[in-house]
């Protein structure tokens, strides 16, 4: 059976960064993934490459910058009050670059930032998806097709 637009799908899958050796994620030697086409489990350029596989295939995809999870766009780098930052992190653990940090959004949902730079007053926060702009390979083992 063929993957299709709203299929149920037990697959494997590893994500890496062209140039990395290490994968950004990967569920090959765990449990795999089980997921629904459509829902937004995965990115729908990662959905679009699962279109029509078979079941007990196994495919690499290479995915040119940005076609995987968007290009960078330079208005996610946002400028926000230390206070701000401070409100919706955890305060036992001082905020540094790099750490994540979850920002309600007015319906109800989050917006999730990196934390790039930061000192007393602002904090330099990336709401880009982490591999936005970044070319990608995505591997895949497609178990079953429900």
């Amino acid at each position: 059976m063929a993957v299709q637009q709203d299929s149920f799908l037990t697959l494997h899958y590893r994500i890496s960064l062209e140039e990395a050796a290490e994968p950004v994620m990967s569920t090959f030697g765990d449990r795999p993934a089980t997921i629904q086409m459509g829902a937004g489990q995965l990115a729908q350029a990662l959905e679009q490459c699962l279109i029509g596989l078979e079941e007990g295939e196994r495919k690499l995809f290479q995915l040119a910058g940005g076609q995987a999870f968007g290009p960078r766009n330079p208005q996610l780098l946002q400028r926000l009050k230390r206070s701000l930052v401070d409100e919706h992190s955890d305060r036992s653990d001082p905020v540094k670059a790099g750490d994540l940090l979850d920002f309600p959004r007015p319906d109800g949902g989050r917006y999730a930032g990196v934390v790039k730079e930061i000192n007393q007053d602002f904090a330099l926060i990336d709401f880009n998806h982490p591999l936005a702009g970044q070319a990608i390979n995505f591997e895949v083992e497609l178990i079953s097709v429900l």
